[in-house]
């Protein structure tokens, strides 16, 4: 048979939902929609995915989720890599780094857990007193477990090893109140621009969540470089 080998999306969202549960048949064709997957069509328009196609389609996975990339990022890494570079992990391997800082990274499993207070210098390296400053100062919000205890968002962690680095230059949590209130400023702004992508014909609302998901994460990358470019200049450059 001609597509011997080959999967349909629905199964090879079904082998890969196990690691990546999150993943959906939708999520799958938006990524095809943006390029990044070109699986080949039957006569009858059907995709059928090689096992080349799904070892793609691991490796932008894992670098989403563990490696924080946006998708125009990877798509550029992919694309210009050659070779078995562009391959996943193998299952089980941990990940031990980040694109910006090793000492930020945190697994996806963690991200995803409300975690004991008390268990935060065991999780995150960071001691409890900083982040219950960080909680003072509102730079995170600590959620209440129903029997009273203070729990923290896993989606914080990055933010709490960051904040502790900062510490370290004597960059203490009341500094960084001038951040959330840029970052208020900033809000309306992105909200704007959110507000401005065109709803695509047929998109369920998972595939436009998605997609101002990664509108949002390269909109702050290049706010990011905007930012680090003017106080570098200011700061360092002559």
């Amino acid at each position: 048979m001609a597509d011997a080998g080959y999967l349909t999306i629905g199964k090879v969202v079904s082998k890969l939902q196990e690691q990546y549960p999150d993943l959906s048949v939708s999520k799958v064709r938006y990524l095809e929609d943006e390029g990044l997957l070109t699986p080949s069509r039957t006569p009858g328009g059907y995709r059928l995915y090689s096992a080349r196609d799904i070892q793609r389609l691991e490796t932008i996975l894992y670098l989403q989720k563990s490696r924080f990339l946006p998708l125009s990022v990877i798509k550029d890494e992919l694309d210009g890599k050659k070779g078995n570079t562009d391959s996943a992990p193998e299952e089980g391997t941990e990940v031990t780094s980040d694109p910006i800082d090793p000492t930020l990274s945190v697994s996806p499993e963690a991200e995803r857990e409300l975690h004991p207070i008390d268990r935060i210098p065991e999780v995150a390296g960071v001691p409890i007193s900083l982040v219950r400053k960080l909680a003072d100062c509102s730079i995170i919000k600590l959620v209440k477990s129903p029997a009273g205890r203070d729990l923290v968002r896993g989606s914080d962690l990055r933010l709490i090893r960051a904040c502790n680095e900062l510490a370290r230059f004597g960059i203490e949590p009341k500094n960084l109140r001038q951040y959330l209130a840029a970052a208020n400023r900033e809000i309306p702004m992105f909200e704007q621009a959110l507000a401005s992508l065109s709803r695509h014909q047929g998109e369920t609302p998972d595939e436009r969540r998605l997609r101002r998901e990664v509108a949002l994460d390269r909109m702050l990358t290049l706010t990011g470089v905007v930012r680090g470019s003017i106080m570098r200049r200011e700061l360092i450059d002559e």
